[in-house]
């Protein structure tokens, strides 16, 4: 079960955004000495968990997912008396957060994952090449932080979770202090489902504090971090995991202004459609999603502004998740609006009465005022504001754009008929951001093989991997390479013989069939795989598993 911490100097309450009022008890921040014992319990869990079978750890996620299904009415509860996010948007993303399980079970089955590859050996290669096989295994025990947007989806048993257990690797969740009762429970339901279904003990657990994030991310036990929050707070842990004796990797997800171009073909065919999409999305969770579009770029004599204005003025928009975001939106906002040349469309205003309201703001500059202010106006405001930038021409157009940093997305708003602006966007964007759109808009991340939710800093820390989608299990996977090693001795993933079932790569073919040499007979494939307890040991590196993956 997740940690219950007593004697602690520091609680942390949840707080009912309509209201302002406590929810729940209090819940006590982890000591110092218990956060080693479970990042210790993590590190000797990191053997067992990596020796279960591919179906075995599937299994796991699938239990979890089941597991939350089981109890959605009490954690959607929770959840909404701490977020005030409300129906739909909470059961859809309990909903999601099971389904990313599932899918996570799924990709851990077929094994295309573990990237087993075989080269044979060529003495007559330049220079020659000796036998040489590679496979991913997992990195060890990782600490994940939970994002305060998403109680579910990137929380407790969220998508750093789900990738982190899929990969074969401990975890340790780092909770939010905005949902502490639900990240409680919700850390029972999880660690209860784990155990149930086989993990070892020290697989799964839950702490709570800033102190304890902190030496979470130092500890020698924690081999990664996952991360989703704030530029400042991310760059901070960031800071600490690279200055360790042992630097580890910290793939962490922070801050994105998520740009959106509409082109004057697009206006002029669908305006008031753009309008009200864009309206949509940049208020749509409150303005509180990490892929609200921040900036909207409009041609000059666009004619929009009052579509946009009313559509905001329209937008329903919930409380902000907490005091500090409601603090930081409201000091944002104004900070936004008293750049010299910005004009109001739809002025800041303050939302008087309990809890943490907030009213939407749309703010207009044009390209030569973006670029005498650029590192006053381009820079995440998390809450519900955007700025629409307005511009002369195509050239004054892409000259702006030069100057964004990188974010998560980047949309494109045009028609297939103009002849040579939506080109030029696209490979602008394609250089700023690690998903480009093209006439949708960025809030809305589906969970798939293919999906990318990543981007140049500040975006992410790692623009090479994803946090979200089937890749996100390479962030904690290591490749090892076996040069000569007699098959014998090989990972059974390797082998000739290819016992556990899998996709591989040979001689760089994609294929599941056994390998022959001809200095070599094929391994035979035993008939079943032993037990566990006979093993022992990984059964990616591991001979005798056969029939799994």
């Amino acid at each position: 079960m997740t940690e219950q911490v007593v004697g602690a100097a520091e609680e942390l309450r949840g707080y009912d955004p309509r209201t302002g009022a406590e929810v729940g008890s209090p819940v006590p921040a982890t000591d110092p000495a218990t956060l080693d014992a479970v990042a210790r319990a993590a590190a000797e869990a990191a053997g067992p968990l990596a020796a279960l079978g591919l179906p075995e750890r599937a299994g796991l996620l699938r239990a979890v997912a089941t597991a939350l299904r089981e109890h959605d009415a009490e954690l959607i509860a929770l959840a909404d008396a701490e977020t005030a996010l409300g129906s739909p948007r909470l059961p859809g993303e309990l909903a999601r957060t099971a389904a990313q399980l599932e899918l996570f079970a799924d990709a851990v089955e077929e094994g295309s994952f573990c990237e087993a590859t075989v080269d044979l050996p060529d003495p007559g290669a330049t220079p020659p090449r000796p036998d040489l096989r590679r496979l991913l295994l997992p990195l060890g025990p990782v600490a994940v932080f939970a994002a305060s947007n998403f109680p579910f989806a990137f929380s407790v048993a969220g998508g750093d979770t789900a990738s982190a257990l899929a990969a074969g690797c401990p975890v340790v969740l780092k909770a939010h202090p905005s949902h502490p009762v639900t990240s409680v429970r919700t850390g029972e339901v999880v660690a209860a489902a784990l155990a149930a279904a086989g993990a070892p003990a020290g697989t799964f657990a839950v702490v709570h504090g800033e102190q304890a994030g902190r030496d979470l991310v130092t500890h020698p036990a924690i081999t990664a971090v996952g991360f989703t929050g704030s530029l400042g707070g991310g760059r901070a842990l960031f800071d600490l995991a690279s200055s360790r004796p042992d630097p580890i990797p910290f793939y962490g997800e922070l801050g994105s202004l998520n740009p959106a171009v509409a082109t004057p073909a697009a206006v002029a065919v669908r305006g008031a459609e753009i309008a009200k999409g864009f309206v949509g999305s940049y208020t749509m969770g409150s303005g509180q999603f990490c892929t609200k579009p921040g900036v909207l770029f409009l041609p000059t004599g666009h004619a929009l502004a009052e579509a946009l204005v009313q559509a905001s003025r329209a937008a329903t928009v919930a409380p902000l998740l907490n005091a500090r975001i409601r603090a930081g939106y409201d000091a944002g906002v104004r900070e936004l609006a008293a750049v010299p040349g910005v004009r109001p469309l739809l002025a800041p205003s303050t939302v008087d009465g309990p809890g943490f309201g907030a009213n939407p703001a749309l703010l207009a500059v044009d390209v030569p005022t973006l670029v005498g202010h650029a590192d006053e106006l381009l820079r995440e405001c998390f809450g519900p504001v955007s700025l629409i930038v307005e511009y002369a021409d195509a050239d004054e157009l892409l000259r702006a754009i030069e100057l964004l940093p990188g974010s998560l997305t980047g949309t494109i708003q045009g028609e297939e008929s103009e002849p040579e602006l939506p080109a030029a966007l696209l490979e602008a964007f394609t250089e700023r951001a690690g998903r480009v759109l093209w006439n949708g808009w960025p809030t809305g991340v589906a969970v798939s093989w293919a999906q990318h939710h990543g981007g140049p800093w500040p975006a992410t820390t790692a623009p090479l991997f994803t946090s979200v989608g089937v890749t996100a299990i390479r962030r904690f996977l290591r490749p090892v390479a076996y040069q000569d090693v007699p098959d014998s001795l090989l990972p059974a993933a390797l082998q000739d013989a290819n016992p556990l079932g899998l996709p591989r790569r040979v001689n760089g073919v994609p294929t599941d069939a056994p390998v022959t040499r001809p200095d070599r007979a094929p391994a035979p494939i035993e008939a079943g795989p032993p037990t566990r307890a006979a093993t022992g040991t990984n059964p990616l590196i591991n001979a005798g598993t056969g029939g799994e993956g």
